[in-house]
């Protein structure tokens, strides 16, 4: 689909409305590292942030100005010249800069917020596009609370706003009231208004849609707006954002391209990318995304009912309709839990190496099925354990004899930890290293260890039990030599879980590598 009119540019606004947020704020560096990634994602313009709030906002609109290229960037500023004269200088150095103003539209804002006439905030809306103008060609208006703004009156100001020089026109649902019906015939009718209208550059317009999610609505919201010709969508990744956050980029873009044909628009977004962002995201926030979220949860291409699974082992088409590699993940998975069947034990068994004989395949299903009624999940450290016995803990290779951390308190003092293994013939390994906080220096001295790198897409802990003697489970992700590895680890001490996580990857690996081995001995023999 190759129509530019069918083009919608995609408004990120995570490091603006989404930094807004509770617990979303960012430093400086960690708001460039991320434009950068949403440059490399394909996102078209970058809210970079709100210049006149604070000098660090100034500061890291100002990098991300200087640095990033492949966006437009962005800075929002409310109709006030402080504001925009913050925003012009803020945006020196960039290649493609934007100054965003906005204005409180509806009556109960106008009223209650700003105390001002309908005549006043048009004059004001005026003002404000014609001194952005006068910095950067390319000024966007909103008008807040535009949903709940007089149909009438809100075309007077859109009109007027794109007479001052605006090429785009946002219209916000900034408390998320809005429904889908409501939003189309809102943009159907102001698109219409604005070409009627017959002023310089009305006919050009981009009409763009700002959802926020109070009532779950998002990106139907958005997806709606996009029927009625909205052609720019601000969103944020992760859907972070003021209250209930703002419509989610990822899902909005997987909608499009998924439905493509129904909608009649698509994105550039390098949807290749969109998991990627989400973690770097997360671990730049520590806002953990839930595990059933759309396209980038943890669960969105799982499949733990033994009905599912059978499904996807004969067509992946069954139940997925989207294709995991297509967002960033590395493939489907299949947990194991109280609902798998015995096919998916079968292919999982395979999957890790073991071809088992009927007789066998249907013992080892039966102790499956017995732990599985006992463990939320059932992971492959398990089964290994169910197919080989007493010659379990042997097969999986190093297991943790003992490991101290400390922390990095006291000036000048690094994080540090030690651990002691025993390999799988029983000799006794020791080693010791530093790093940025005490899992990382848990990890290095695991590493020096087992002599096995592991680049850590993902780190969890979360509690299993509840309790002064509550367990702890970690989780690890981590990519090696393309491929994705999980691995899991429980324990009342959240620092011994973590290390009995990594050594699940690293086992696991070390066995793989040893079986690829000997089948090429083998072949050659």
């Amino acid at each position: 689909m190759n129509d530019p009119a069918a083009r919608v540019r995609i408004f990120d606004t995570s490091l603006r409305d989404g930094e807004q947020s509770p617990g979303c704020s960012m430093t400086a560096p960690q708001k460039l590292r991320f434009a950068h990634a949403l440059a490399e994602l394909g996102v078209d313009v970058i809210e970079a942030g709100f210049p006149a709030s604070s000098e660090a906002d100034m500061d890291a609109v100002r990098a991300i100005a200087r640095e990033v290229r492949g966006a437009t960037v962005a800075t929002l500023a409310r109709c006030h010249v402080g504001d925009i004269e913050a925003c012009a200088r803020a945006l020196e150095g960039s290649v493609h800069p934007r100054i965003h103003v906005f204005i409180s539209t509806s009556p109960l804002h106008r009223e209650h917020k700003l105390g001002l006439s309908r005549e006043q905030v048009l004059e004001r809306a005026v003002m404000a596009v014609e001194l952005a103008k006068r910095h950067v060609d390319d000024v966007e208006f909103s008008a807040e609370d535009a949903l709940r703004t007089e149909p009438d009156f809100l075309a007077q100001v859109c009109i007027a706003a794109v007479n001052a020089g605006a090429r785009t026109l946002n219209i916000p649902d900034t408390v998320g009231y809005t429904t889908p019906s409501e939003i189309r015939t809102l943009f159907e009718f102001l698109r219409a208004s604005v070409v009627e209208s017959g002023v310089p550059g009305a006919k050009d317009a981009v009409f763009s849609a700002h959802c926020h999610n109070d009532l779950g609505l998002a990106v139907a919201n958005s997806l709606a707006a996009i029927e009625g010709g909205a052609r720019q969508v601000e969103c944020t990744i992760n859907g972070i954002g003021e209250r209930a956050g703002n419509c989610a980029l990822e899902e909005l873009v997987m909608a499009l391209r998924v439905r493509g044909e129904y909608y009649g628009a698509h994105t550039r977004i390098d949807t290749r990318r969109l998991v990627p962002t989400s973690r770097l995201l997360s671990r730049i926030t520590g806002m953990a995304v839930q595990r059933n979220k759309a396209v980038v949860g943890q669960n969105a291409f799982a499949h733990e009912s033994g009905i599912h699974q059978h499904g996807m082992l004969k067509h992946r088409g069954t139940y997925e309709i989207m294709r995991p590699e297509d967002v960033g993940w590395a493939q489907s998975q299949m947990v194991m839990g109280r609902h798998s069947g015995r096919a998916a034990l079968s292919d999982r068994l395979q999957a890790l190496g073991f071809t088992l004989p009927e007789a066998q395949l249907n013992a080892v299903f039966a102790g499956f099925k017995s732990l599985a009624e006992k463990k939320r999940e059932v992971f492959d450290a398990d089964l290994e354990a169910l197919v080989l016995g007493a010659d379990a803990r042997a097969a999986r290779g190093h297991r943790l004899a003992r490991f101290h951390v400390s922390t990095g308190v006291a000036q000048d003092s690094l994080p540090t930890a030690s651990v002691q293994l025993v390999d799988a013939d029983g000799a006794s390994v020791s080693e010791a290293a530093v790093g940025d906080g005490p899992v990382h220096a848990l990890f290095a001295a695991l590493a020096r260890g087992t002599g096995i790198t592991l680049e850590i897409d993902s780190y969890q802990v979360s509690s299993v039990t509840t309790g002064d003697d509550a367990q702890g489970q970690a989780q690890v992700i981590a990519r090696v030599d393309g491929r994705e590895f999980t691995g899991s680890g429980t324990s009342t001490d959240i620092l011994e879980a973590s290390a009995l996580a990594w050594l699940d990857i690293a086992n696991r690996l070390q066995r793989t590598r040893a079986q690829a081995a000997d089948t090429r001995a083998a072949a050659i023999a």
